[in-house]
């Protein structure tokens, strides 16, 4: 009795006993996965990856075979995949074994085998194509699809299940060429009304099976819920088990597979960044893998000096790390020569070319390539542009450990929510914003990115640079610049583009308006990067001024504290003697308003050398909450008519007269050393007999200008001295 029942329920549910078994659903161990992979990809890596999460059987065809079956870009084809499906089911002899045929580069399962077979017997036919949207490769089919009350109507080739001899009569009839397209041979199939009910062939119109992405962008969003991550289709409200990205969909289909199946969730963070690293730990120097390091100055940049002290200070082996300097800028020969003579020998080889040579751009980094190439030992080729402030000094061991064919840093501008890679592309190949960039840049979410665009710096596997990416036109193109190129031809060589924020790995300089016209042009750069022109120029305890008290009283009402770090002070000082136009010291000077000065220094005004709007942002920026703190109750706006550098020495002005300063109050920085640049020195405050004889290089001393403050310079008795002089608030 419990049998007739049975046989009546699957009787009524599906006109077909074909569904129903005494165990219910198909058994697992039933399902054997299809797909056809004539090279390892990162797309098919990715794919094995999403198969294993799920214990999925899986067989790949046509290893070792060379791919004649066209690509998305230049339909049709995909015939070998029919010729080598064919071939392989031939040697299934099982009744009910059920085979799923998906592609592999561009799939992602999100979901097990239980499910997918539960939604298989639900679909109650033999065979279930994945459905599209959009009807190719020919359009004059569309009338000749079955229509559906609901859902999509055109057949997808990319991904379908059914039960081995179904399959197998549906190919049987094939002898095309591996060029011809498998789209139009199953297309042709189905809307044939005797072979479609034959072989029992449906669509997943609803997309429970299989999503594909081309023209259903708008209709994919991704679910997290409970520790785990799906594509969910809201026009269905479905959540399919293969995701599909056919078509021109590579970038979406890399967008969810940074996350699909659980790459990356809320509860777990990243669940891959652990995994198949390369680690460097415990390796002897000479163990260490070789690297091409390739510096590219390419424009006027502020900060190259300190670019050479960071690339020298990379945690790294030198003598396993090669370099090659692209520099098209005459204003950087300086610096870089510098560099290379003191250093030069401590790497393992260094190729230069400089601005005298005359190469192009895209053609120094087909050079710098094949530095890397032509190296039987060379492992890895790390690019990195001179505007790049590389902060970790372990950026290049973490990136290389991360063991990826293509990876960069996430690198940022200060303030802003610019980086060095795009989540996402314009249809015309321009700045999108993915909806997970924010999140990425502000560190919500933290892993490994697939993304479609890098710049700045990056490292590629040599491996790569001799296979998918040997072609020397790699940075051409006629309607973009070659950094998009480059990124264009990485993504469809099937290299996927990883981006990693699991550290703080530094920041991108802003090269606009960097003038060259001054010795010292990065002083220039308070306001275009102001952290990087912090770092260099201010004191390294000008912080523990108002976290740790650290201010000095030497004399009453008069503080004493760091502010200008050794570099800063060197370079106002050479900038002013490069300029050289010191004034006479004579009461006569046509400089000031009224051209008469009562207690004449030798000096230059900071507004001479174009330095006086620069100079109130350093007093808004670092004197003014001083200030604030040592005189409650004053709020400066750091106005001034009077910044100048002085110079004091024996033979020309030594000294200078007791006087009174016309500002609210004065500061007065120490530009060079007392002891060892010059003898003497010093200022004394009469009022209160009181003298700072030992000032400190970079130390500002701040007091009141009027009435309380009666001053004078003591005596420079060898040497030269040089301060800076600011008269705040007239």
């Amino acid at each position: 009795m419990r049998e007739v029942l049975l046989f009546l329920v699957c009787l009524f549910a599906s006109f077909s006993p074909l569904h129903c078994s005494q165990q219910g659903l198909i058994p697992e161990g039933d399902l054997l996965v299809l797909t056809v992979a004539t090279k390892e990809t990162d797309g098919f890596r990715r794919f094995l990856r999403s198969a294993k999460q799920f214990n999925y059987s899986i067989k790949v065809l046509g290893r070792g075979e060379t791919w004649k079956g066209g690509d998305y870009m230049s339909p049709p084809g995909g015939g070998q995949k029919v010729r080598l499906l064919k071939s392989a089911l031939e040697e299934i002899h099982e009744e009910n074994k059920v085979i799923l045929f998906v592609d592999s580069y561009d799939v992602i399962f999100s979901s097990g085998p239980k499910e997918l077979l539960k939604k298989f017997q639900q679909a109650k036919h033999k065979v279930v194509f994945s459905a599209e949207t959009l009807i190719w490769p020919d359009r004059h089919l569309e009338d000749k699809h079955p229509h559906v009350r609901e859902g999509k109507r055109f057949l997808g080739a990319g991904g379908f299940i059914g039960y081995a001899p179904n399959l197998k009569e549906m190919v049987s009839d094939w002898s095309g060429a591996d060029s011809d397209s498998d789209q139009l041979f199953f297309t042709k199939i189905y809307i044939n009304p005797e072979k479609r009910k034959s072989i029992n062939i449906t669509v997943d119109n609803k997309c429970r099976l299989f999503q594909n992405l081309h023209g259903a962008l708008d209709e994919v969003v991704l679910k997290f819920e409970n520790g785990r991550v799906r594509a969910r289709n809201v026009l269905y409200d479905t959540l399919p088990v293969i995701i599909h990205g056919n078509g021109p969909t590579k970038l979406q289909i890399n967008y969810l597979g940074n996350y699909i199946p659980n790459l990356w969730t809320f509860e777990t963070g990243c669940t891959i960044c652990n995994e198949d690293l390369r680690p460097l730990s415990g390796l002897q120097e000479s163990e260490y893998p070789v690297v091409v390091i390739g510096v590219f100055i390419q424009q006027p940049t502020p900060f190259v000096t300190v670019f050479f002290e960071r690339l020298l200070n990379l945690k790294y082996p030198k003598n396993r790390l090669r370099l090659f300097i692209y520099n098209q800028e005459s204003h950087h020969e300086q610096q870089v020569r510098t560099f290379l003579e003191h250093h030069e020998s401590e790497y393992q080889g260094v190729k230069l070319i400089g601005p005298e040579e005359d190469i192009d751009p895209v053609t120094s980094r087909n050079i710098g390539f094949d530095m890397c190439r032509d190296d039987i030992d060379c492992e890895y080729f790390f690019s990195i542009e001179v505007d790049v402030v590389l902060k970790n000094e372990d950026t290049l061991r973490i990136l290389i450990e991360l063991n990826k064919p293509f990876i960069a840093p996430m690198l940022t501008k200060p303030g802003r929510l610019w980086t060095n890679f795009w989540g996402a592309l314009s249809a015309d190949g321009y700045y999108a914003r993915s909806e997970d960039y924010v999140d990425i840049v502000q560190g919500n979410r933290v892993g490994l990115w697939n993304v479609p665009y890098v710049s700045n710096i990056f490292l590629v596997k040599a491996d790569a640079l001799r296979t998918d990416l040997k072609a020397p036109d790699l940075f051409e193109s006629a309607t973009v610049d070659p950094d998009m190129a480059f990124c264009a031809n990485v993504r469809n060589k099937g290299v996927f583009m990883f981006v990693t924020n699991m550290q703080t790995y530094g920041r991108v300089l802003s090269t606009e308006n960097y003038q060259t016209n001054h010795l010292h042009n990065d002083l220039w750069q308070i306001f275009e990067n102001p952290v990087e022109w912090e770092e260099r120029y201010i004191h390294e305890n000008y912080s523990k001024i108002l976290r740790d008290g650290l201010i000095e009283t030497p004399c009453p009402d008069v503080f004493w504290f760091p502010v200008f770090s050794d570099v800063a002070c060197n370079d106002f000082v050479e900038e002013m003697e490069h300029f050289g136009q010191w004034s006479g010291g004579a009461n006569v000077d046509t400089r000031i308003q009224g051209g008469y000065e009562n207690v004449p220094t030798i000096d230059i005004h900071m507004n001479q050398v174009g330095y006086d709007k620069e100079w109130q942002k350093f007093l808004l920026d670092y004197i003014a909450p001083v200030t604030e703190k040592m005189f409650p109750g004053y709020y400066t706006r750091a106005q001034f008519d009077l910044a100048f550098v002085v110079r004091y020495k024996p033979d020309e002005q030594p000294s200078l007269r007791p006087h009174h300063d016309a500002s609210t109050f004065t500061i007065n920085i120490a530009l060079n050393q007392v002891g060892i640049d010059y003898q003497g020195g010093g200022c004394r405050f009469l009022r209160y007999n009181c003298s700072v004889t030992a000032p400190r290089k970079g130390w500002a001393l701040m007091h009141p200008g009027r009435l309380t403050h009666y001053h004078e310079g003591l005596p420079t008795l060898e040497g030269v001295r040089y301060i800076s002089v600011t008269f705040v608030d007239p």
